[in-house]
Formats: structure tokens, sequence, C-alpha cells
């Protein structure tokens, strides 16, 4: 792990953001290696794991690069550097292209856990926030709801813990979360005219696809209250016959 932290000082100083970028780049270092540190202290990094640190160099240059850009945005206006932004964009697509990897090789290795999954959706979801940040700049906060959105989820399950219950596996959700990640990288690009609807459209699909899991959720909360009130109205007597 020490390589990947030598790898993201190294990526940082070739990209050369601004003083905000790497006042960035350095507090997500720190947040970000001290979680992996403490969530992997107990077993090594396998296979896939190291595809997804890969990743997170890549999400932390991004990050410096979105704060940077976000800086002279609010200085001076709509950024113009278009060396950055090309960076921004062929580090995130190439982030992107990696997610649909380490899954791969979890799979070719049999080396997959539900540690490396929350590993590899935090990563997505970070990533997602970040390039949502980059996209509102000019097309509007509103972008913002995208990145926000699976955090908001988890906010709210603290408070309503039925909706941490597992999930079962769907196509369709890993579909939308790859959609999310590639049309805010194409705005980001700035070279699709009206990117903006391609980004409400995600937006609408995002929305869908938490609210199915929610009410998902809900159901199976319901049938378990069900379940749990039939059994106490009716319990076993001594007199009962024995189920055969």
């Amino acid at each position: 792990m020490s390589v990947a932290v030598a790898a993201q000082g190294a990526l940082l100083a070739a990209l050369r953001p601004g003083v905000f970028g790497w006042a960035a780049g350095a507090v997500y270092a720190v947040a970000f290696w001290s979680v992996l540190s403490a969530a992997f202290r107990r077993r090594p990094l396998g296979p896939a794991d190291h595809v997804t640190l890969v990743r997170v160099v890549l999400a932390g240059a991004v990050t410096a690069l979105v704060a940077d850009s976000a800086a002279r945005h609010v200085a001076h206006g709509p950024a113009t550097g278009g060396g950055s932004v090309a960076a921004l964009v062929a580090i995130a697509a190439v982030a992107l292209v990696l997610d649909g990897v380490d899954g791969r090789v979890a799979r070719r290795t049999g080396t997959c856990s539900p540690l490396g999954a929350r590993f590899d959706m935090e990563v997505d979801a970070f990533l997602i926030l970040v390039l949502s940040v980059q996209v509102a700049a000019s097309a509007g906060a509103w972008v913002l709801a995208i990145g926000a959105m699976r955090y908001a989820f988890a906010a709210a399950a603290w408070t309503a813990p039925w909706l941490r219950a597992p999930l079962p596996p769907s196509l369709a959700r890993k579909t939308v979360a790859v959609v999310q990640g590639v049309v805010l990288v194409v705005a980001a690009a700035g070279v699709v005219p009206h990117a903006d609807i391609a980004v409400a459209a995600a937006l609408t699909v995002l929305t869908w696809s938490f609210g199915r899991d929610i009410v998902w959720l809900s159901l199976r909360r319901r049938d378990e209250l069900r379940v749990r009130r039939t059994g106490a109205a009716r319990r076993p007597r001594v007199l009962d016959p024995v189920t055969r």
C-alpha cells in the first residue's frame, strides 16, 4: 500500500495542480489510505483489490484536478484550461475502464469477498461524486444529486436499519452505475452539445434505481414484520397437536 501512496504523490507531481488541488489531494490521501489500512489490517489485498487500488490512485488525481478547477472557476469564472480538463477526462476514463476489470479478476482468481465488493463500490461512489462536482460547475448544482444520492442513502440507513439489508444482485443496478460515470465523463469533456440533457437522463434512471431498491427493501421489511406478528400472536401450546 505504501507503493500506492508513492504513486499517488508522483502522479500529482506530474499533473502539477494548483494549491487547492494539492490540498485536496493530500486530504484525500490521508483519509482514504487511513480507511484502507484499517479495513485491510486483518487480511492482505487480493489480486482484484490491487486493481481497485490503482483506481484509488486515479480517483485521487481526479479529486485534485477537480478541486483545482473549482478554485479557478470561483476566482476567474469558467475554466478555459483545456490541458487540465483533458487530463481529468483521460484519468477518469481509465478509472472507469478498470472498474470492469477488478470484478473479473476476483471471479477468475476465486477471491470474491464482501470486503472487496465494498471496496470497489466505495471507490465507484466517490469517483462519481467528484465527477458530479466537476460537471455541476458548468451545468448547475442539480448535478450534485448524482454524486450525493449514494451517500444520502447511506445516511438514511443509519436512522432506518432496514435499509441496510442486502439487496439481490441486479444487472440493471450495475448498468445504471456505469451509465453515471460514462455520462459524467462525457459531460466533463465538453465535446458533446447539450450534454446536460444526458446528465438529466442519467439522474432520472439513478433515481429510479434507488427508488426500486428502496421499495424492494420496504416490502421485505413488511413481510418480515408480518411473519413476526403472526408468530407472536399464535405461539404453540402444550395441548396443540404435534406437526408431523
